[in-house]
């Protein structure tokens, strides 16, 4: 949630292995390295399958009599043909030590059940949409971000992704410069939708921490807007686990409050993850 030369794809495409009830087992449309920690693949969508854009769902490999599942957010948005996941590559992962080595052909497995709480309506209305992301925490952004209801609900949307180095803001990079010839919603986002990319470690025009950035309220002046305003702004965060709860109690110090499925409210975090 990585390539060798040669890649043993044998833990991949195993035979022996029944699929478990309540599982789809979809073909791998297409894959793509960007790191040697990142990258991002396609499956098939099942016909039957629906999900709002933001959320996540639980992803495995055929590899086990029982096999081991992880949660994953669809980085696609709800009308794709296709379903698009963006993972790391983590060398001794119990999924992503074999989920980095499949090739097109090969199949993964995925539950028939999506959730999440990074959804549209878990907000209430307002002018602005922030999605603030560190790593592939951009992924339920990727969705929401190529989703027109965005686009109808909120007048801005902008897009923060924070990473250590320069090669791992490219899936982002690709994305946020595909929207406007997007054919469905290009002429949607014209004008509307900004994206704001920094780097900690590797040297880029923008750098630090988006906890320091908020802080020091650079963030805003780069922009040109003003600070988090509850009257105007809704906040989705997604990264890891500090992170969230970082950039959770600065968001609160701006008056916004936490919402929900059942209760919406102004900013909602990704608790896949969490607790």
């Amino acid at each position: 949630m990585n390539t060798a030369a040669h890649p043993d794809t044998s833990l991949a495409r195993p035979t022996e292995f029944p699929i478990p009830a309540g599982v789809h087992a979809e073909r791998v449309v297409s894959v793509k390295h960007y790191t040697d920690r990142l990258f991002s693949f396609r499956i098939t969508r099942p016909q039957s399958f629906r999900f709002r854009s933001g959320e996540f769902v639980m992803i495995g490999l055929p590899n086990a009599e029982k096999p081991v599942f992880r949660a994953y957010s669809i980085a696609s948005p709800a009308w794709d043909e296709e379903i698009e996941f963006y993972s790391i590559k983590v060398p001794d992962g119990p999924l992503t030590q074999h989920l980095q080595k499949i090739q097109p052909g090969d199949t993964v497995l995925m539950r028939q059940k999506s959730t999440g709480t990074l959804v549209l309506d878990a907000l209430t209305p307002a002018k602005r949409l922030w999605m603030i992301s560190t790593g592939t925490g951009i992924a339920p952004f990727a969705s929401l971000m190529r989703d027109p209801e965005t686009y109808e609900k909120f007048e801005q949307v902008f897009l923060t992704h924070t990473c250590r180095d320069v090669g791992e803001l490219v899936y982002g990079n690709d994305l946020a410069k595909g929207l406007i010839e997007d054919p469905l919603i290009g002429e949607l986002v014209d004008g509307r939708f900004r994206h704001h990319a920094t780097t900690t470690r590797e040297d880029h025009p923008r750098m630090g921490r988006i906890t320091t950035l908020i802080e020091n309220r650079a963030l805003f002046s780069d922009l040109g807007v003003e600070p988090f305003d509850p009257a105007v702004d809704r906040v989705m965060i997604c990264g890891s686990m500090d992170m969230i709860r970082d950039v959770k109690a600065l968001v609160e110090g701006f008056g916004l409050v936490e919402g929900s499925n059942n209760k919406p409210a102004e900013f909602v975090v990704e608790r896949a993850f969490v607790g």
